[in-house]
């Protein structure tokens, strides 16, 4: 009988570099308050958010991509033919096919390796990273690259209350590659589908198409739902990500959650009881909610400010439409 040849796993994964690309432009609270009948301070006490950038109508996914992976693929010490494979993860990539990512192989250079984009909102980074860790695992891939992009201010209607004023665009990158000792631990993943609307969008594109007087999709939330949702059942599964690399909150460097809401992130770093020295990812004040770029952007962030904090563990989790949620702890690259 014939055996099959596979692949030669690899015993762990690592993150060996990062990037990121910020919008140009800066959209402070006071030029959107006068659409949604607000103020600075309210947007302040709800969201800790202070501006956010937007990026022009010539910039889009492909375009912040590309820098961001650049600078991943530059960081990590490797060339572009390196790459096994290319994970987008976006939900405002204009096009359902082809994907964001088969473009971008070409765009950077890697040749013809597989690539997918991931559907998965505000938590389709860390699904990436799921699936870039078994994929270097299992030997099929050496180096993978991961992006979180979002062109939100494509999706917005900005008389909305209920989201339209969180969010900004931009584009994180990293390049998971085989390691000889643990650099990512087991993800922590699911779905909660029972509450599949509770962030949707206003309509369909069939609806669009088929409705005479339909205005075009934009994005809406059930705020309330979202923020108990996010405080209360993802800071069990933040204490399961922990359980499972056998960490404990004292052990981490730092904690990047999504940058979903000022007021969540410090309530989920109170139910951890993370220590006062954990650094804590709050990029959502200066850059807004950029859904699945939010947390490779403020790894970036931390790592660029405070450098002291590479090969540090740090704790990310991500959440959003789906619902969704992912997280894992990572050796900071």
């Amino acid at each position: 009988m014939t055996v099959l040849k596979t692949a030669e796993p690899v015993p762990y994964s690592r993150i060996s570099g990062i990037g990121g690309y910020r919008a140009e432009h800066a959209v402070p609270n006071a030029d959107l308050i006068e659409a949604i009948d607000s103020s600075d301070e309210w947007i302040r006490q709800r969201t800790g958010i202070v501006t956010r950038h937007r990026a022009g109508a010539e910039i889009g996914v492909l375009e912040m991509s590309e820098e961001a992976a650049v600078e991943a693929i530059a960081n990590a010490g490797i060339s572009p033919a390196d790459i096994g494979a290319v994970l987008v993860a976006t939900v405002t990539f204009p096009y359902a096919t082809p994907s964001a990512a088969s473009a971008l192989t070409t765009r950077i250079g890697t040749g013809p390796v597989p690539a997918w984009d991931i559907s998965a909102a505000c938590a389709g980074y860390c699904y990436g990273i799921a699936q870039a860790d078994a994929l270097v695992r299992a030997g099929t891939a050496e180096h993978v690259l991961v992006i979180g992009v979002e062109k939100l201010s494509d999706f917005v209607d900005p008389t909305d209350r209920s989201i339209s004023f969180l969010l900004g665009d931009g584009a994180g990158a990293v390049v998971v590659s085989a390691s000889d000792t643990p650099g990512i631990s087991r993800s922590v993943w699911g779905s909660k589908g029972e509450n599949w609307e509770t962030i949707r969008m206003t309509s369909s594109f069939l609806e669009l198409r088929d409705t005479p007087g339909t205005p075009f999709p934009t994005l809406r939330q059930d705020g309330p739902s979202v923020f108990r949702w996010a405080v209360w059942e993802m800071a069990e599964v933040a204490r399961q990500a922990l359980d499972v690399a056998g960490v404990e909150p004292g052990d981490l460097a730092a904690f990047v959650p999504h940058q979903a809401n000022m007021r969540i992130i410090d309530e989920l770093a109170k139910q951890l009881g993370l220590p006062a020295d954990v650094a804590i990812g709050r990029d959502i004040a200066d850059n807004g909610n950029t859904s699945a770029a939010s947390i490779p952007l403020a790894t970036e962030r931390l790592l660029r400010e405070q450098p002291q904090l590479s090969g540090g563990l740090a704790l990310q989790i991500g959440f959003g439409a789906g619902l969704v949620y992912g997280a894992q702890v990572i050796v900071l690259p």
